[in-house]
């Protein structure tokens, strides 16, 4: 019997075991059921953010992208499409990878686009919409193309880039992203991670400095190496970046990160950061995990991580998001654990039970 078959059972009779019993307690329904399964729902590239007891996805589909909002992280509300993109333009078509962030009063959603339709992919540039109001469904203002090139006074020339992040460490805003060393003719060319400084969450104010290229042997070896879809996560004073390599149309897609080794030093520097992996990968029941977002339970005491898997081994794009509870080693990294084979029993983040 395979190692992930008897995992599966052991959770299932583990699951009706406490069920059954709560039941037999006299608890009602509502405390009953503390448990859910993966997935929550179709999609890919999550993003999610908790405030003021709310948890907002935010996604692209529907002819834009779209946000929902909800009390219970398992449960995405309904989906509302706060912005559709224009005609002609160079954000017209292939909406990837929205971000909803929030500074000063103001929400942010960060997000890939191109001026062509469909493949091949060679003109993925990064953009920002502003909000209007502290209202996330309200109106949002296109703020424009953020610089992602290599010449800081002559804004036209962009390179193309994607999954674009920002992260905020000792008072100076920065943005993450991934990208390619030049605009190119093929969409089989090579990603990096790069960085650059923001002198508001809209404007870039610097050249861009490449930070991580896929060069480890768990990086590399398939059709397409690649670095992408960087995401910031702090705890206790540390500061990473969990990214996704190997092909996202493969079950190899896996996380790496990179580890800030002291936040007094400058994020702009490569030789601050710290590389290792793989930190997640799939099995031989859960396929390509990858693109990842995270926030915390209900209740503050838990964090959890939101992200996507491939429906099977065919090579594409057909995937579903999922959730999962994770921990800390005690040198203060990360431990993500193995991924929970769909229809497991999961038990609910802290506090959404109630």
């Amino acid at each position: 019997m395979r190692k992930g078959l008897s995992v599966l059972m052991v959770y299932t009779f583990f699951f009706l075991g406490c069920t059954t019993s709560a039941v037999e307690k006299g608890s009602s329904p509502a405390t009953a059921n503390v448990y859910f399964t993966n997935p929550i729902t179709d999609g890919a590239d999550p993003w999610v953010i908790k405030k003021d007891g709310y948890y907002y996805y935010c996604g692209s589909g529907m002819g834009g992208i779209y946000i929902s909002k909800s009390r219970k992280l398992t449960e995405p509300g309904e989906r509302v499409v706060v912005w559709r993109p224009p005609a002609e333009s160079w954000n017209s078509h292939n909406i990837w990878a929205p971000e909803l962030h929030f500074f000063n009063g103001k929400w942010y959603i960060y997000y890939a686009a191109a001026k062509k339709a469909g493949g091949p992919f060679l003109y993925q540039q990064s953009g920002v919409l502003e909000s209007a109001s502290e209202d996330p469904f309200g109106a949002y203002l296109d703020k424009g193309r953020v610089y992602t090139g290599d010449n800081i006074q002559d804004t036209s020339s962009v390179k193309w880039a994607i999954d674009l992040t920002p992260l905020s460490l000792n008072g100076q805003l920065y943005a993450l992203w991934s990208g390619w060393e030049n605009n190119a003719e093929t969409d089989r060319t090579k990603q990096h991670l790069y960085i650059a400084r923001m002198s508001n969450p809209w404007t870039i104010s610097s050249n861009r400095v490449r930070i991580s290229s896929p060069t480890e042997p768990w990086e590399t070896g398939g059709e397409l190496d690649l670095n992408e879809g960087p995401q910031v996560l702090k705890h206790q004073g540390k500061v990473f970046i969990i990214y996704s390599t190997r092909e996202s149309w493969l079950k190899e897609y896996r996380l790496g990160q990179l580890a800030l080794s002291d936040t007094t030093l400058s994020p702009m520097e490569p030789a601050s950061w710290v590389k290792s992996g793989p930190v997640f990968q799939g099995n031989d029941q859960v396929f390509g995990v990858g693109h990842c977002s995270f926030t915390k339970s209900p209740d503050g005491t838990e964090d959890w991580i939101a992200y996507h898997t491939k429906k099977s081994t065919a090579p594409g794009w057909n995937r579903d998001i999922r959730l999962q509870e994770f921990t800390w080693h005690a040198d203060g990294s990360t431990d993500f654990g193995e991924p929970i084979p769909a229809g497991v029993p999961i038990k609910v983040p802290s506090g959404e039970e109630k």
